[in-house]
């Protein structure tokens, strides 16, 4: 088996879904499925089901998928050894993030690192904080940058220079001022893992309240559509001024801060890992401390 069968098995096993994950490759559909076909012919094994239009990992593929990652893993960090050994700022690093720094702070830091050091490239992987985190401990990311620390011994945290919050509100609705009027109130939330809603959690805390079924609306998968959701009455949440500005500069929703302190972002490393020169240079561009 070569290494691009492997990272094409894996990024269909991923979306589990031929189309997408050529998408994702920038490869064609019949390019994906004949490295998937050849993977399957050359062992007699079956990776997947097709289900309708999708697929699904069978018993077989579910279990080799870990050792492809490993493989993956362990031939990136063989090319970034040599790299390093070389002195040359080459290769790619993979970074992954949670979705305010991932979409509205990383990208304007990554352009500007590209333009420093033209020949590192570097891969973004978005989801939440907790999703990144879980990336960079498996080995399928080299760096994490997230909102707040997480609770992992293993990773090494740095602390980067991070963003204010803001209450967002439905326009003409009022920003609530005592604890009643906090127990009263109805909330859009991201899902379970995201650094925004934990600080929404912390916040409802501190006043012997919780944030639970009984004040969530809506449950949703990006800070924009939380966004959005609030605009059109659905309830009020708690996220970055990054997200929130553009939308309450347009008279669109209300947001406001209400004294929280600002949120750190960090930069997470496996511990055990030495840090290459690549890694270095990035981490330092970001301004970790």
């Amino acid at each position: 088996m070569t290494l691009e069968q492997l990272r094409i098995f894996i990024a269909v096993a991923e979306r589990e879904h031929l189309t997408r994950a050529a998408q994702a490759l920038n490869l064609t559909q019949s390019a994906v499925s004949a490295a998937v076909a050849a993977l399957e012919a050359r062992y007699d094994v079956k990776l997947f089901d097709r289900i309708g239009r999708g697929i699904a990992l069978t018993e077989a593929g579910r279990l080799f998928l870990p050792e492809a990652r490993d493989v993956l893993t362990r031939a990136h960090e063989a090319e970034a050894a040599l790299f390093d050994v070389a002195g040359a700022l080459r290769g790619t690093l993979r970074l992954a993030a949670s979705q305010t720094v991932g979409n509205y702070w990383l990208p304007e830091a990554m352009a500007r690192f590209h333009q420093a050091w033209p020949g590192l490239g570097l891969s973004l992987d978005i989801s939440n904080t907790e999703r990144a985190a879980a990336r960079v401990l498996a080995g399928e990311a080299d760096i994490g940058i997230v909102e707040g620390q997480v609770d992992e011994p293993r990773l090494d945290q740095r602390r980067l220079t991070g963003d204010t919050m803001l209450l967002i509100l439905p326009l003409g609705r009022a920003v609530p001022s005592t604890v009643a009027e906090w127990a009263a109130a109805r909330f859009v939330v991201r899902e379970a893992g995201s650094g925004t809603r934990l600080m929404l959690a912390d916040h409802l805390k501190g006043m012997g309240l919780t944030l639970d079924a009984g004040n969530i609306v809506m449950e949703l998968p990006s800070n924009e559509a939380v966004r959005t959701a609030v605009e059109a009455g659905a309830g009020l949440s708690l996220i970055s001024a990054l997200v929130a500005n553009r939308a309450v500069r347009a008279g669109l929703l209300q947001g406001h801060d209400i004294g929280l302190p600002p949120r750190d972002f960090y930069v997470l490393r496996r511990r055990e890992r030495g840090q290459t020169r690549a890694e270095t240079a990035l981490i330092a561009a970001l301004g970790a401390g």
